[in-house]
């Protein structure tokens, strides 16, 4: 920390971390990086899920919400070729970012960049609704507010905000551990990862090896869960070297995460979080400009805001009845964390069919849509998508833990494929009716579980799946259109 002088000023205190200089440079480009997958998601997706003619039209909650329930540019008027060009111009300046251009630019002109992208994707957020209800889109718009604060190249990384990244980590981690240990029995008594390799949203290509580890392995990964969620944290604002080496610990439990299953953005941006506690390896020579005045008391203002704001997440990491993803201001700038405060025994899986016979009976051609992401044909090797989200696959997963997810939106999903949308259809991995639409479709619930070694070797498959229920009776499109969708 030092201070710096100009003719003519009041000297400020820099409050700078010169020894930094590698974690701002990580931080920033991986921030850029992932702002520019979730626009691209944005782009690709949005129309289909969210936009005017979408499962959970944009303009119909635009209309009873007001600004400050979901601030967003769009309440200023919603179209779809109006969130391309946001979604774009989102690309374009997370692209500018991740290069590094924006850095060597002016420090406001480094500011304006990072505010920028925070408000574009605050207003494609704010408005998803349930496709958008997800935990790290609250972290991406917290860690990308705290990026505004931490300077261009030309001065010296701001200890404070820093700090407030290492902040940010701790309740992404402690808020995690801390509802396993208040939640699901299976973690108390170290049995939770029997299960969750193999019932976890969206399983990846090692997802099946992980699942099959002797269960002392899963006995251990459930320890060091623990470990990395309940302990590590606090060693974040330990003096150097101390603070470095649990900040390792904790990325190498998130890179641990990253290889067993598809979690979108969650583990890369709590490891650009972690990041900020961790030192230079080699002191760096580079010699930075004093750091403005102004921007020092915006550092403090920041500061200041986020600690008032800590109080109701740390409140609520303190309850018995704590919540998870849960934020307590509408610009989403200081939240709470937690997952998996339960896990499945088994997995269900909704599997959608369609036929084009005239009667929908059993002995009917059923032909299933096959999904991108989430677990259909049983010889499939489940895909690696992450950092990329898959928002309706990841939806359709919640479907068979409670049938409140599966509102209008999944009804009028159905109306689609039975309209041929092509919308929608581009959001599937296979359209078993590519030259006319079916006339009915049916969705069904399907158990599914990992083969066992031998299976594996016998079959080639990875999963054995059976018919449980039928979850929606087949359906014809007129049906559905008298229900109004």
């Amino acid at each position: 920390m030092s201070r710096s002088t100009t003719a003519g000023r009041i000297a400020m205190p820099d409050l700078v971390a010169s020894d930094y200089t590698f974690a701002r440079l990580v931080i920033e480009r991986g921030l850029a990086l992932i702002y520019l997958i979730g626009f691209v998601v944005a782009v690709r997706q949005f129309p289909a899920l969210c936009g005017e003619r979408g499962l959970e039209p944009a303009p119909r909650f635009l209309a009873r919400v007001r600004f400050l329930d979901a601030p967003s540019l769009f309440h200023w008027g919603y179209s779809d070729r109006r969130l391309r060009i946001v979604s774009w111009s989102g690309v374009a300046l997370s692209a500018g970012l991740a290069l590094g251009l924006a850095q060597q630019a002016p420090l406001p002109v480094t500011m304006l960049t990072w505010f920028i992208l925070w408000v574009l994707y605050q207003s494609i957020s704010n408005i998803g609704g349930t496709f958008y209800s997800f935990g790290w889109e609250s972290l991406l718009l917290e860690a990308g507010f705290l990026a505004i604060f931490l300077g261009n190249d030309a001065i010296a990384p701001p200890w404070l905000v820093l700090l407030a990244f290492r902040w940010l980590a701790f309740r992404v981690e402690l808020g995690a551990g801390l509802i396993k240990l208040r939640g699901d029995r299976c973690w108390r008594d170290l049995t939770c990862m029997d299960y969750h390799h193999e019932t976890q949203p969206m399983p990846n290509p090692l997802s099946w090896f992980f699942h099959r580890l002797p269960r002392p392995l899963h006995r251990l990964e459930l320890v060091g869960n623990f470990v990395a969620q309940l302990v590590l944290p606090f060693g974040l604002f330990l003096p150097q070297p101390f603070a470095s080496l649990a900040a390792l610990l904790m990325i190498a439990t998130q890179l641990y995460l990253v290889v067993s299953g598809n979690y979108a953005w969650l583990n890369w941006v709590t490891i650009l979080a972690i990041v900020a506690a961790v030192a230079d390896p080699i002191r760096t020579t580079a010699t930075f400009e004093p750091t403005p005045a102004w921007f020092t008391l915006a550092v403090l203002a920041l500061t200041v805001l986020v600690a008032i704001l800590s109080w109701w997440p740390v409140r609520n990491m303190a309850s018995p009845g704590q919540a998870m993803n849960a934020s307590f201001n509408p610009f989403r700038l200081v939240n709470t964390y937690g997952a998996f405060g339960s896990v499945g025994r088994e997995r269900i899986e909704l599997v959608i069919e369609g036929t084009d016979a005239d009667e929908p009976r059993p002995d009917a051609a059923w032909r299933e849509y096959g999904f991108k992401g989430k677990p259909d044909d049983p010889k499939r090797l489940p895909p690696q998508v992450a950092p990329y989200h898959l928002r309706l696959d990841w939806l359709l997963w919640f479907i068979p833990l409670s049938p409140r997810y599966g509102g209008d939106w999944f009804v009028r999903f159905i109306a689609r494929l039975l309209e041929g949308d092509r919308q929608i259809l581009g959001l599937l991995r296979r359209n078993p009716f590519p030259d006319a639409p079916p006339r009915f479709v049916r969705a069904r619930f399907f158990r599914y579980r990992f083969t066992t070694w031998r299976e594996r070797r016998e079959s080639g498959a990875w999963w054995v799946r059976r018919f449980e229920a039928d979850y929606l009776p087949p359906v014809r499109l007129d049906d559905l259109r008298r229900t109004g969708v």
